[in-house]
Order: structure tokens, then sequence, then C-alpha cells
């Protein structure tokens, strides 16, 4: 039942959240914290080794997705790293301190957070710009999606800073930071979602393989479980990325919100039950 299982959800995590570019971990961690509860064959599985397996696992889903958006054109590389220059820092310190959080505390807050982020999709967000636009003091990306050009800015401390929360975050409850930088990058940076969700999973490609390194050497991943996960994540991830380039911006955007709203719920019940 343990292998099945965890096939299954190693390729569900990583086809919703290659969809969503949200890198699988929002699924991945409140489906090992239920079955942790339900079944005895899930009882290793504490939020210290789900969080160390979830990060690893994201490196496989960041891999497989990243390459089929590359493909087809649709990762920034340059944001991408820029992002990454503040993620990695703080995904490095957010591993270290996983390891003072209790189990119910962790579903608890991790709830809450999935909550706050779903209310920013209705907050009037940046709107991409379908040509150059005027001269910034930031950065300014322009980009060809489907045949029409969209320019959008950002600051890069802005950019930097949010990244640098965002590891923190990401390496703390293992959830790979696509949930939390997707939405920063289409509200707050006027990023078109194709791109936002591109972009991210080349990101949580980077910043799960420094957090995982992390949780390794803090001793935090049951490597008896974790090559069960890899193969589903694997086709998952390069499904969802395709699945995803069929998709309009908008159910994109809806599909995240969705996701945020029952995980979230799901969480805060499980965290003060």
């Amino acid at each position: 039942m343990v292998y099945v299982l965890s096939v299954l959800i190693g390729f569900l995590t990583a086809f919703v959240g290659s969809i969503a570019g949200l890198g699988g971990g929002i699924i991945l961690v409140p489906s090992l914290l239920l079955l942790s509860q339900l079944l005895d064959s899930f009882s290793w599985a504490a939020p210290q080794n789900i969080v160390g397996i979830s990060l690893l696992v994201m490196v496989f889903t960041g891999l497989s997705s990243s390459i089929s958006y590359m493909k087809k054109g649709r990762v920034d590389y340059r944001s991408g790293r820029i992002f990454l220059s503040g993620a990695i820092p703080g995904g490095i310190l957010g591993s270290w301190l996983n390891q003072f959080v209790s189990e119910d505390a962790f579903s608890l807050y991790l709830g809450i957070l999935m909550l706050l982020l779903s209310a920013m999709f209705f907050i009037k967000k940046k709107e991409p710009i379908v040509s150059q636009p005027v001269h910034s003091k930031g950065i300014v990306r322009t980009v060809l999606i489907d045949g029409e050009k969209f320019s959008y800015t950002y600051s890069m401390a802005a950019a930097v800073s949010i990244a640098f929360a965002v590891g923190v975050l990401s390496g703390m409850f293992g959830i790979g930071g696509g949930s939390l930088i997707v939405p920063a990058m289409i509200l707050l940076f006027g990023f078109p979602p194709h791109i936002a969700t591109a972009t991210s999973m080349f990101m949580i490609l980077f910043l799960s393989l420094i957090s995982s390194s992390t949780h390794i050497v803090l001793g935090h991943v049951p490597w008896q479980y974790v090559w069960l996960f890899i193969p589903g994540a694997w086709i998952g991830g390069t499904l969802g990325a395709k699945v995803n380039q069929l998709l309009k911006g908008k159910t994109v955007e809806w599909i995240l919100r969705i996701l945020l709203v029952v995980i979230g719920f799901r969480l805060i019940l499980q965290g003060i039950g």
C-alpha cells in the first residue's frame, strides 16, 4: 500500500504543481501529513521528514517541468536568476528553522499561509503591458506569448527581498516556493501567468536543490521512502507542464485559487484538531 500511494502522490503533486507553477510541495506535504494520521504504514512521516522528502522530490519535478517549459521559450532566465539570489539564502535559513516547529503548529501555520496566499488573488493585479513600456528605473522585461508581445517591470530590491522571504517559508514548510512566488510575480510585478509558472518551476529546481541539501545534512531525509515518489514526480511534472501550455492564463489563476483555499482549510482543521 505504501508503495502504490507514494508513486500516486508523487505523480499527482507534480502534475498539479507543474500546471500552476507550485512545484507540488503544496500538495505532497498536506497529503503525507494526513496519511501519517490515518495509516500506520506512514507513521514515519514527521514534519521534518515530510519537508525533506518534498524538497528532494521537487528537484525532479522542477527539472522535468523546466525542460518542457524551456523548449517552449516560457522561462524568463534573467528574472529567475534575480529571484534566486534572494531565495537561496532564505531557503537555507528556513530549512534550519524547520527543526524547531512541532507537527500541530506546522499544519496550522501552513494552512493560514495558504489562505493568505489565496486572498492575494483578490487584490487588483498589475497587468502586463501589451507593448514596450516607457523607461523604468527597475528591471524591464519583454516576452512573446503566442505571437503577442507582453512587457512587465519590477524593482530588483523588491524582487530579492520577496524572494528571500519566499525561500525561508519554502525551506521551513517544504512547499517549493511556487505557491508564494507565482502570486507575487503575477499580482505585484505584472508577469503573464504562463511566464510566472514557467519561471517559478525553473527557480524551484535550484531552490529545492539547495534547501534539500540542508535537510540532508540535518538528517531529515528518510531515503528508503524518497525513491518511491521520484518516478511519479518526473512523469507528472512533464505532463503538467504540457497541460499548462494548453490553458488560458485566467484558468491557471483559478486553479491556484481553488488549490490554496481547499488545502489551507484542511491544514488549519488538522492543526487545531
